[in-house]
């Protein structure tokens, strides 16, 4: 217990979380909940069921935020409890735990201020990810594949909805590309770093000779677009292709070409749906996708600075931002920040925060530099 001054500490937690209370604009967010839990309780919400889970979507995802910053506070609040009472009493044991639980707490308020740094114009927006198979063959396919699950996995470690609006499959193995919505308060801004190109470095499950394989895969992240942003499409400029949902191994999975493809002419942007049941609900969601990386792109051009929003990259040697080495030793590593993690098997099973937070320190300091 030497060296700890409790009392100190204790305050120091107090005041960030004040100030992340204020950041967060709890009295905003309890207006916000409390209007949506009105029309949850609408007897007519599932006529219209995109708009339900819209809403039940966003009124989970911000009970979960709000319920997290109670629940970090009255831990800071126990804790001094806990450490006056041991004080008093000279208890060397609870003094201990105490230190271990202050420990973990400082961890938790790390955390939970990351979302004081995202304030950008979008940062509180929900996030569209596009994967992209890259150079390596069947194994980038692969790569692809385990990238989508290992972001599907960190959401719903967060209970963050995740919608899946098109999967197109490699004929081998993995996945040729997908694209899918993260339902979240703050998605964009906390996935916009995983932007960029990833490298998988591994024996080759799929050479038979057991030789060591490099892949590449890309991921975009863009945000999902609401009713006040000021982005049009001419319909005319849109080429609208219909076809058939494809499973693993191109089989097919719908009796009817409901599967639909949305090309942007002017742009060359192209975007398709497949989860839906119905030609005009793919057309929909798909439209979504096109506007939201027309928006992206609308922005990065006026701030001149094309990686701005989604990142273009080629998702080969030399534009790499994250490397995951499964042999000849094991370590996922980003280059930006320098942050490592020796258990590549938790990151792709969805253990992402940390790499996530330090690419959001990372990008607020480049902000402060480029400012």
């Amino acid at each position: 217990m030497a060296g700890i001054d409790f009392d100190v500490e204790i305050k120091q937690l107090q005041a960030t979380m004040k100030t992340i209370g204020q950041v967060l604009d709890l009295d905003r967010m309890r207006a916000e909940i409390a209007e949506l839990g009105e029309q949850v309780a609408a007897p007519d919400l599932w006529d219209d069921q995109d708009n339900a889970t819209r809403v039940t979507g966003r009124l989970s995802a911000l009970q979960g935020e709000l319920d997290r910053f109670t629940s970090l506070e009255t831990r800071v609040d126990d804790l001094g409890l806990m450490v006056e009472m041991a004080q008093e009493e000279g208890d060397a044991e609870t003094l201990a735990d105490s230190e271990a639980e202050l420990g973990r707490i400082k961890k938790a308020v790390e955390s939970l201020e990351i979302r004081t740094l995202l304030s950008g114009e979008y940062d509180e927006r929900e996030a569209i990810v596009t994967i992209r198979s890259g150079a390596g063959g069947v194994d980038a396919a692969d790569f692809a594949e385990m990238l989508m699950r290992m972001y599907t996995r960190w959401a719903e470690q967060h209970k963050y909805g995740v919608e899946v609006y098109d999967v197109s499959y490699a004929e081998e193995a993995g996945i040729k590309s997908a694209e899918f919505a993260i339902h979240a308060p703050y998605a964009y801004g906390t996935l916009s770093v995983e932007a960029g190109t990833h490298r998988l470095v591994r024996i080759s499950p799929f050479d038979n000779q057991g030789r060591r394989q490099t892949s590449f895969a890309a991921v975009e992240v863009v945000p999902v677009l609401e009713q006040t942003d000021e982005i049009e499409v001419d319909e005319n400029e849109v080429r609208v292709d219909v076809f058939r949902s494809g499973g693993p191994g191109g089989q097919s999975v719908n009796t009817t070409d409901s599967a639909v493809r949305l090309t942007h002419i002017p742009t060359g942007i192209v975007v398709s749906c497949q989860n839906e049941k119905s030609q005009l609900q793919n057309k929909a969601s798909a439209m979504v996708v096109l506007k939201a990386k027309l928006l992206a792109q609308k922005k990065a051009e006026e701030a001149a600075l094309k990686k701005d929003l989604k990142g273009d990259v080629a998702a080969s040697w030399g534009d790499q931002m994250r490397n995951y080495v499964l042999n000849p030793y094991q370590i996922v590593k980003d280059l930006r920040t320098g942050y490592e993690s020796g258990n590549p098997s938790a990151v792709f099973d969805g253990d992402l925060d940390d790499f996530m937070e330090a690419g959001i320190r990372w990008r607020r300091g480049a902000e402060k530099v480029d400012a």
